[in-house]
């Protein structure tokens, strides 16, 4: 079925997935939360999709969750006590199913990025942001908590960057964020699109396999000291430099050529 709050577009092995409530600043609802963890599953499954590139209709990225979702969770309490936890959790499931796949995952930002949005960009792999873009934590002066995207906060900016933002309801211009990391690159509006085909093209030259390979690894080397890894590591080596993918890479480069993932 065609999705309701989202424009989905394929370009060869790039999948351009844009958030379409532009009279709402993008804000995310449950069945936005739904369309794009279908989008990114049939994506994960196709055989094709490479990279999946995420962004705004409108001028901006995500004014962060739909506040109505909540209002209608909060009128079910009485006959549901966990609908605030259900539908909390959707939105987490989403950002780990982000943050844990295995395609290329670029997040192009503009104007609002606040709460939830904030977090996507946060998970994705490499996030470009225009000069417009402005971010927000707004949830505790909400009352409410930056729950699920406290993991990711934590992890793209360190632990003391992140508390700062939270306590002060963090604003940042798209400068700013640079500085800290949050985004990779910042570009005037013109340039946008230029900056994202560069870094298509270069996602491009890699090996998809080996891409989701390091990927996953890298999540893993979070977590343990490199002495544990060794191991580990050696056999998603092996793995790779056995499999097709790294036998053609490797006589690709012998013989001055592109490999055969390479888009022409």
């Amino acid at each position: 079925m065609k999705p309701e709050t989202l424009i989905v577009r394929a370009a060869g092995p790039v999948l351009h997935v844009t958030l379409n409530r532009p009279e709402l600043r993008n804000a995310m609802s449950l069945a936005m939360v739904i369309e794009l963890r279908e989008a990114l599953a049939a994506a994960e499954s196709d055989g094709q999709t490479r990279a999946l590139v995420l962004r705004g209709s409108g001028g901006h990225f995500c004014a962060g969750a739909d506040l109505k979702d909540m209002a209608g969770a909060r009128a079910r309490l009485a006959d549901d006590p966990d609908a605030l936890v259900r539908v909390n959790a959707a939105f987490g499931e989403l950002c780990v199913a982000f943050a844990d796949t295995g395609l290329a995952t670029v997040a192009v930002l503009e104007g609002a990025v606040m709460g939830g949005g904030f977090g996507l960009a946060c998970v994705a792999d490499v996030a470009i942001a225009g000069t417009s873009a402005v971010f927000r934590l707004p949830e505790t002066s909400l009352g409410i908590v930056p729950a699920q995207i406290a993991p990711f906060l934590v992890e793209r900016l360190g632990y003391s960057e992140a508390r700062r933002l939270a306590v002060t309801g963090g604003r940042l211009d798209a400068q700013a964020a640079l500085d800290l990391r949050l985004v990779h690159q910042v570009h005037a509006a013109g340039a946008l699109e230029g900056a994202l085909d560069k870094v298509l093209g270069e996602i491009l030259l890699c090996a998809p396999d080996a891409l989701a390979a390091t990927k996953a690894l890298m999540a893993r080397a979070r977590l343990h000291s490199p002495g544990s890894l060794v191991q580990h590591a050696a056999e998603v080596f092996a793995r790779a430099a056995s499999s097709a993918e790294g036998l053609e890479g490797t006589t690709a480069f012998l013989q001055k050529r592109r490999a055969n993932w390479v888009p022409n």
